[in-house]
């Protein structure tokens, strides 16, 4: 008792002379530092270029066999829990789809929370599960975003709310799961809702007064560059949904985006390429203007969000150092993009892909296959990758020893037929027979895999068993991957190899963010369990053998 209180004074003391320094800690420097300083954590992907990776090795091969839970805090909701946590000043916050709280990193004990309360019929809009991915940190201010479209503004310290913004009208099926970015001082968030006929969005926010500094819609309409690529009026109704954190290059002043799907999923109904659905849109953080794009999916009819936007990486490409932006697409291809310009430099598939046979390097589009071909002509094709994408919304890690990029990914297709579409306000608008997705018989439906980004080939897989992995992963200078399964387990694996090498049940299921961090020398290892999300609505009963429940876990070597 008494080294317990001992330990929470010192941290108590610690974060109070910390406090006197932190709007200067928290400047737009200290955030492109975030990777420098592992005792925080203070953007979403540890580091502005989302890479997911840690120098710390404390926690390595040789020692994670030892590793065990430091405490773990419930976080009293039985839904999916994505929220990858946030750590500055000695306070770490982590949010679910109704509440946000400011955690001791060193105890898991509640130092506040703040309860949203919401209209009774929010939920039924939120389209892939009732959910939030975290908070944004700046200038003693912790920001996030909620279901019913607001963007709220937390003291750090207190809890107490300093201004609540709307940024949409739920009612018309939009909504906000995402953690916000700051970039150059502004505060900017994303919109969900492709699957609602709504038109996508990207916000900027002045982060000390809420007030909207600019819009940028991410569906060509009117006077916009690309309005051609829309048949009519459809770009109103036409989706590019931007419900994912982006990234942002300081040193060009960029801000890279990834776009969702169209509106409706049967892409006869709006002819034409369709900007900017499914993209990266390259943009200046302080004006919300355009720099550059690439569409990985043009006129895209299979629902292949691009929101998970990728990672920055600086590699080798044709010998010669190159800025690129790396992202493994849910239409199942890696794309490797210089990020000044937004040039393809490759393009290969990581899994099974039949709707397209290539990606053409001198256009950048895809070469479209017999089989959607025949999709167009309203063929009922079965359909690789399935509307789950070759990877889904989780991110993946990168480790610069290795060279390689590590992601959950799926082998799942399936069917796929057009039907009319028909639009009716905050009902689904989809113009599709959508009969769920198809599990490869005698084969896994999923893998942790060790990926080449240059040519989509695996250097080791590591097949889930029964059902496949929507966890985020995290990798360390340690040879660790850590990230998590569907039936509970926190897992760390080799590098390498792709050998297990230690695993903890944490009682539900896992389809969060692993984040580690250091504390006077102790490194820890902390994630979110609660099984839910995207694969919970497609109704797969083996869920029911893991129970729900959302809980936050801390572990180290002891």
């Amino acid at each position: 008792m008494k080294s317990h209180k001992f330990r929470t004074l010192v941290w108590a003391c610690a974060a109070a002379l910390g406090s006197m320094g932190s709007v200067q800690a928290q400047s737009d420097a200290d955030l492109r530092n975030d990777q420098a300083t592992p005792g925080n954590i203070t953007t979403h992907g540890m580091g502005y270029n989302n890479q997911r990776y840690s120098a710390l090795k404390k926690i390595n091969k040789g020692n994670v066999d030892k590793m065990v839970p430091v405490w773990t805090y419930n976080l009293n909701n039985l839904h999916g829990q994505e929220s990858q946590p946030i750590i500055f000043d000695g306070m770490m916050y982590v949010t679910t789809h109704t509440a946000t709280m400011a955690i001791d990193p060193l105890t898991g004990r509640q130092i506040w929370k703040q309860d949203l309360e919401f209209a009774s019929d929010v939920f039924k809009m939120a389209c892939c599960g009732l959910l939030n991915r975290g908070v944004a940190i700046y200038n003693g201010k912790v920001f996030r975003a909620t279901l019913d479209s607001h963007v709220i503004a937390y003291d750090a310290k207190t809890g107490k709310q300093l201004w609540k913004s709307k940024a949409a009208d739920y009612q018309d099926g939009h909504a906000m799961t995402a953690a916000p970015l700051i970039a150059n001082g502004v505060l900017m968030t994303g919109i969900a809702g492709g699957e609602y006929g709504t038109r996508g969005f990207i916000d900027g926010w002045n982060p000390d007064t809420g007030a909207k500094l600019w819009r940028m819609y991410t569906t060509a309409a009117g006077s916009d560059k690309g309005a051609d690529t829309w048949p009519g009026d459809t770009a109103m109704k036409g989706g590019a949904p931007t419900w994912l954190t982006g990234i942002y290059d300081a040193e060009l002043d960029l801000v890279y985006w990834g776009t969702g799907n169209g509106g409706p999923w049967n892409a006869e109904a709006r002819k034409g390429d369709n900007l900017y659905i499914n993209s990266v849109v390259a943009f200046k953080p302080k004006t919300g203007v355009m720099s550059w794009h690439y569409q990985f999916s043009p006129n895209d009819p299979f629902d292949y969000d691009a929101t998970e936007v990728g990672m920055l990486v600086d590699m080798k490409v044709g010998g010669a150092m190159r800025k690129t932006l790396v992202q493994a697409n849910r239409n199942g291809f890696f794309y490797v993009l210089d990020r000044t310009d937004g040039k393809l430099l490759a393009a290969n598939p990581y899994v099974k892909v039949n709707w397209a046979d290539k990606i053409d390097l001198a256009s950048g589009r895809p070469v479209e296959s017999a089989v959607m071909k025949r999709v167009r002509t309203g063929a009922d094709e079965e359909i690789f990758p399935s509307v789950l994408g070759g990877k889904n919304w989780q991110p993946m890690s990168w480790n610069p020893a290795t060279g390689l990029a590590y992601a959950n990914t799926l082998n799942i297709s399936w069917p796929y037929q057009f039907a009319k579409p028909e639009y009716k306000r905050g009902e689904w608008y989809l113009g599709v027979n959508f009969r769920g997705v198809t599990m490869p018989k005698d084969q896994p439906h999923g893998f942790l895999s060790a990926l080449d980004p240059m040519t989509g080939k695996t250097k080791w897989q590591m097949a889930w068993p029964g059902q496949p992995s929507m966890a985020g992963t995290l990798s360390t200078a340690g040879g660790l991957v850590i990230t998590g399964a569907a039936t509970g387990e926190v897992m760390a694996v080799d590098a390498d190899t792709g050998k297990k090498l230690w695993e903890f049940q944490t009682g539900s299921g896992i389809i969060g963010l692993p984040v580690t961090w250091e504390h006077k020398g102790q490194q820890y290892v902390t994630i979110t369990s609660g099984g839910g999300g995207v694969w919970a609505l497609l109704g797969d009963e083996r869920m029911a053998k893991t129970p729900s429940g959302g809980s936050l876990w801390t572990f180290a070597v002891r």
